[in-house]
Formats: C-alpha cells, sequence, structure tokens
C-alpha cells in the first residue's frame, strides 16, 4: 500500500446517537460554536451560519468533493478478484480501488449503468505503459511465441510467426505487444514494449501469421532481429479484468453540489484460480 506523509487538517465530528465518531469534513474552522438550533464557525475573521446553503461542500467559499473510504475483506485469507461496483442510491459516484496485490482499479461516474434500481460498474485498471513488473503475473498478460522474422516500413512493424505458432484469438486491435530476448539474464526475462497492435493477419493456408504494431508509440523500443519472444497485454480501458488481491479498499467520490444518497455499496467477487 502506498504511504503518504502529507499532513491534512480535518473536522471530526461525534454523534451522541451512535456514540462515535462518523464523519471526517474538509472544513477547518478557527471556531466552533452551536447556537440557536444552528451550527457557527469562524474562518478568516469572518462568521459562518452552516447548514443554511443550498450548494453542498462549499466551505468557506472553497468547494469540496465527498468521499467515501472503506474495505471489502470477505475470507480474507482467499485471493480473489473483485469485478464490479454496485451502488445502491440515486446517483453514480467515481471510484479508485486498491488491493494488496494490485492499485490501479478505477471507474468513473459516467461507467455507471442503472440495471433493476442499482447502479453498476466494472472495474477497470489504469496499468502503466510500459508496464511495470507487478503487471506481468497478471491475467491480462499472454504470450505469444517466438518470432521467425519481421518487417518495418516506418512506423509500421510487422511482426511474423512460425504456421506451428497460434497467436490466437484473444489478442485484439489497441492491445500492447512486448519483446523479451534469449540474452536477458535469466532469458526472456526483461520484457519491453514494442508498440500498439493495430492488425492481425492469420491466413494459415496462404503462410500469412502475423502481427502488425504501430512502433511509434511512446516509450517503444524496436524489436530487434534473432530469436525474441513476444507476448501481449490487454488493454487496461476495453478489457474488465477487475483488480486481484485478498482484500480490496476502494474511496467513492461524488462532487455533486446537491444533495445524493447512498445506502450500500456492493461487489460482484469471484474467487481467484492461479
Amino acid at each position: 500500500m502506498a504511504t503518504d506523509n502529507t499532513i491534512t487538517q480535518y473536522t471530526l465530528t461525534y454523534s451522541p446517537d451512535i456514540q462515535g465518531w462518523p464523519s471526517f469534513y474538509s472544513f477547518y474552522p478557527e471556531w466552533m460554536i452551536g447556537m440557536n438550533q444552528y451550527f457557527y464557525s469562524f474562518k478568516g475573521g469572518n462568521l459562518y451560519r452552516h447548514n443554511t446553503n443550498e450548494t453542498r461542500n462549499n466551505y468557506y467559499d472553497v468547494q469540496y468533493n465527498s468521499t467515501i473510504t472503506s474495505v471489502f475483506n470477505d475470507l480474507p485469507l482467499e485471493n480473489k478478484i473483485f469485478k464490479t461496483i454496485n451502488l445502491e442510491g440515486d446517483s453514480p459516484w467515481s471510484a479508485t480501488l486498491e488491493t494488496d496485490i494490485q492499485s490501479t482499479g478505477y471507474i468513473t461516474s459516467s461507467w455507471f449503468e442503472k440495471k433493476e434500481g442499482s447502479l453498476y460498474g466494472f472495474i477497470r485498471n489504469s496499468g502503466n505503459t510500459p508496464a511495470a513488473a507487478s503487471e506481468y503475473p497478471l491475467r491480462s498478460v499472454n504470450g505469444i511465441g517466438v518470432m521467425s522474422g519481421l518487417n518495418i516500413i516506418g512506423s509500421s512493424t510487422t511482426i511474423n510467426f512460425p504456421l506451428s505458432v497460434s497467436i490466437g484469438s484473444i489478442i485484439s486491435v489497441g492491445d500492447l505487444l512486448y519483446f523479451s530476448l534469449p540474452t536477458d539474464t535469466p532469458a526472456y526475462s526483461s520484457p519491453q514494449l514494442a508498440g500498439e497492435v493495430t492488425n492481425i493477419l492469420v491466413n494459415l493456408p496462404r503462410g500469412q501469421n502475423s502481427i502488425v504494431i504501430d512502433n511509434s508509440i511512446a516509450s517503444a523500443v524496436p524489436v530487434p532481429a534473432g530469436s525474441t519472444y513476444i507476448m501481449y497485454i490487454k488493454n487496461s480501458v476495453a478489457e474488465s479484468h477487475g483488480v486481484l488481491g485478498h482484500y480490496c479498499v476502494f474511496e467513492l467520490t461524488n462532487s455533486s453540489t446537491g444533495p445524493v444518497e447512498l445506502f450500500a455499496v456492493e461487489s460482484s467477487v469471484m474467487k481467484s484460480y492461479p
């Protein structure tokens, strides 16, 4: 998990009804007092009366977001795939998700779809380009095999494979192609970004078994000739693999300036079988 040493000031509230501390607020007043059924505070020498402004989350002329942070932690000894977020409420929220294995899960508020009165969104991964070493063991990574040759014309590279190598049907346009070399220590252990897939040409009766990539994308490295091993990583937005981990910490954010209601947060979870 990431460590943040930033010191942030909050206002913490106590509820006599539940005998606990239910909320943090972003505003940080100089003085607070309750009087005549209203709550007042002082900031910068000015007096403010709370709960009278129709614009929600606006404190001292600064607009804030609503955020909720919690955790899915059922069966903590089992490794799981968290696939979706289900919101029981009247408004979509954006979400970021982090597990003990991955920290790149997210859902934008526009991705939520209303089904049977609830809001559903599939978890995507932001990932890194080039991919970080921690991403190589994940399900979005697939190997193809050792290429037989290549042809480079400007920003287009055609990578050919022996007819005995199956490119497969999982790879698609928009995926990122990587290569590794037998000279790595150990062999084939240091993948490098080759480019983005632009075409897949498979016609075995005619002797065609190739992948075409755009080699001009940022951070791409020219593919060398020889016994080069080729693999690919699925497009992290188009493919919804969810996030993998024993537990999942999620943070929901809502920027609405009006009242919204959120009753429950659920996730579709499946056990991982490596």
